[in-house]
């Protein structure tokens, strides 16, 4: 039986009429009286101002009727099912002062209806100005790298500073995510130039490398070639072999008649 101590003499009193209305009017006053509460809601009846039984009334096994009576009950629906927030776009001061409007995206359920109802005018709007403001005061401690590199880590804060803050309104945060940031556009330029910076930079330690290992190469193959006179006349006449087969051309070039003497002379001492 549900508690009724504290309503005084006349409580009683409008109790008992309410009670003897309904018996006279049955049975049509039982179709004002049942109330039908969906699987994913709660419902918060009041009984002449205070809440009964200090819970809420719901579904429980296959029953999801409850009773209200007339003139002393009122009863107020809370849905219990995640909601999706959209925070707008707020415009916050980096700590190394840079300016950027971020905004993001706020999982949160009801999870204590009696708390939703008692302890808060409006759950869904405090929430989400609650969560406006936890985003400003944490992004606004990082600095505009740590705001690009780290947002699973703030979002992890953003959701521990606000989910400490409505437990009391029987609000469980599920998840924060941040969805966007935009900075200004100087600052875009800036930073696209100095990524340009770092990309050329890294391109021509490359390029350099590559020449010394060239050079190191180059410097080995004439040590080769100088072992050997006739050598560099035929790696003459393979590169311009190697160049009139990729370009289909004539190519008319002097040639030394001392290269002929050297090969004759070679293939003499042979």
């Amino acid at each position: 039986a549900d508690r009724q101590e504290g309503i005084g003499v006349c409580g009683w009193i409008l109790l008992s009429l309410s009670f003897l209305l309904v018996l006279i009017t049955f049975p049509i006053s039982i179709w004002a009286c049942i109330k039908v509460v969906r699987e994913y809601e709660r419902a918060v009846v009041f009984r002449l101002g205070r809440i009964l039984s200090k819970k809420a009334k719901g579904p429980v096994n296959t029953c999801r009727m409850i009773l209200v009576l007339p003139c002393t009950d009122t009863f107020i629906k809370v849905d219990l099912r995640t909601v999706t927030c959209k925070i707008p776009p707020q415009e916050i001061l980096t700590r190394d002062a840079v300016t950027a409007q971020v905004d993001g995206v706020v999982h949160y359920r009801i999870h204590s209806a009696v708390s939703a109802v008692a302890n808060v005018t409006d759950v869904h709007s405090a929430t989400l100005l609650l969560a406006q403001t936890a985003l400003r005061n944490v992004l606004g401690t990082q600095s505009l790298a740590q705001l690009l590199a780290g947002r699973e880590e703030i979002a992890h804060r953003i959701q521990a500073t606000l989910g400490s803050a409505t437990e009391q309104w029987g609000v469980k945060v599920a998840r924060v995510e941040i969805k966007d940031i935009r900075i200004p556009v100087a600052m875009q330029r800036a930073m696209a130039a100095e990524a340009e910076a770092a990309q050329e930079k890294k391109a021509k330690v490359v390029a350099a490398e590559g020449e010394k290992n060239a050079s190191k190469a180059l410097q080995k193959a004439s040590m080769v070639l100088a072992e050997s006179p006739a050598g560099l006349p035929l790696r003459y006449l393979q590169t311009l072999t190697t160049v009139a087969a990729q370009n289909n051309s004539t190519i008319v070039f002097p040639l030394p008649m001392n290269m002929f003497g050297s090969l004759g002379q070679k293939r003499t001492g042979g």
